[in-house]
């Protein structure tokens, strides 16, 4: 981005691409939930739709980076990110509790838990900091994402800070690194029993890291020569690896280490997606992505996140299990559609009134508070001669 005068506020290019996206990403994890209630033949394939969280984190670096302002205080920021995220986490998990928990759990339905304090802990988004798999998915399971959510935003006014002091040569050094780093502990991890420990909001970091370090790259002026479909072709070889080699050469996947460093292929392949579709909205070309359909998917996401898993629950306890068959694809239209309905509701209803409600509240106190600090000035005396008015003619 070109340098601005200072004192000038100039907002970032929309990115209305990355929105799109966003809706590929959530219809992953509800693809790889739905093999619970229909399993398809492509069953361990679209297990790798549980990958779409990674997505999540690392557009949610890029995306609370490209869009800072460097006037908006800590505070501030992280009362925007509760009210972003928070109300329509709660009415979820509401209706996630009568789902996943009962006095007597039957022990046929294993997602179903006996109630417990525990619950507590994904009110305050506090349960991603367990590793016990009872405590990370408690309440809504889906939920889980937020917790380290939760944790990028605490860092990200600090880390952002520093960030703003990297060239295009330290981002994009930095751009590199992250996945080497994280290549390291990963494979270091099996062999160090205190790294097994770390909690999922530490063991994602560097995914968010990874989104902030690109979109500073690009805040210099980085413009890599990098197609969208090719990007998106790396993505989908990337997962046949992940699925096909454990399978046809699992020996050569083994030695590859191939299981530890899958999180590092599959996050730095996320951040050459998101990177080729950013630059593609900077270039001004319009894409599929952007279009106004799937940005509307997008901007529904979030609460399509938060929804699906329950709905999906919510059928499998009552009808079972189905066997894996191609006609089970009626599930998924069904699934998809009432889905669809259910997060149009909690983002018209909570997510979008509560967060602009929420926000206001916050914009009051920092108007006060600047008209506060304000000293007052003494009235100036009325000038000899009227000065030129530079006003346009309605007085503004």
């Amino acid at each position: 981005m070109p340098a601005q005068p200072a004192g000038r506020t100039v907002r970032p290019v929309r990115l209305d691409a990355l929105t799109g996206l966003r809706w590929w990403a959530a219809f992953g994890v509800f693809a790889h939930h739905m093999t619970n209630l229909a399993p398809l033949p492509v069953a361990e394939v679209l297990s790798l739709g549980a990958q779409g969280v990674t997505f999540f984190f690392v557009l949610s670096g890029f995306v609370l980076t490209w869009s800072a302002d460097p006037a908006v205080s800590p505070a501030t920021f992280w009362w925007r990110r509760f009210a972003r995220i928070w109300p329509a986490h709660v009415v979820a998990l509401a209706l996630a509790v009568p789902v996943f928990y009962d006095v007597a759990p039957d022990p046929a339905q294993t997602w179903v838990k006996p109630f417990s304090a525990v619950l507590l802990l994904s009110v305050g988004l506090l349960q991603g900091w367990s590793t016990s798999p009872a405590v990370l998915f408690s309440g809504n399971p889906a939920a889980w994402t937020l917790s380290c959510e939760a944790f990028f935003y605490a860092l990200h006014p600090g880390l952002q800070r520093c960030l703003r002091r990297l060239g295009r040569g330290a981002a994009v050094a930095a751009v590199v690194g992250l996945p080497v780093l994280a290549a390291a502990f990963f494979l270091a991890r099996p062999h160090l029993a205190v790294l097994s420990a770390v909690p999922q909001p530490v063991l994602r970091l560097w995914e968010f890291l990874l989104g902030m370090a690109l979109a500073r790259a690009v805040q210099t002026g980085w413009r890599p020569r990098l197609p969208v479909r090719a990007s998106l072709l790396v993505l989908a070889g990337a997962a046949a690896v992940v699925v096909g080699l454990p399978r046809v050469a699992p020996a050569v996947w083994a030695a590859g280490h191939g299981g530890e460093l899958t999180p590092v292929v599959i996050g730095t392949v996320c951040g050459i997606v998101i990177l080729a579709a950013a630059l593609r909205d900077l270039r001004g070309t319009t894409s599929w992505s952007s279009s106004a359909p799937l940005v509307r998917l997008g901007q529904l996401s979030y609460a399509f996140y938060l929804v699906h898993a329950t709905l999906i629950y919510a059928v499998t306890s009552v009808v079972g299990r189905a066997e894996a068959s191609w006609a089970n694809l009626g599930w998924y239209a069904v699934m998809l559609a009432v889905s669809l309905v259910v997060a149009a509701a909690l983002h018209g209803w909570v997510e979008k009134p509560l967060e602009r409600r929420i926000r206001r509240a916050r914009d009051r106190h920092d108007a006060h508070g600047a008209a506060d600090a304000v000293p007052a000035l003494p009235p100036s005396p009325a000038p000899a001669v009227a000065p030129t008015s530079e006003a346009t003619p309605d007085g503004r």
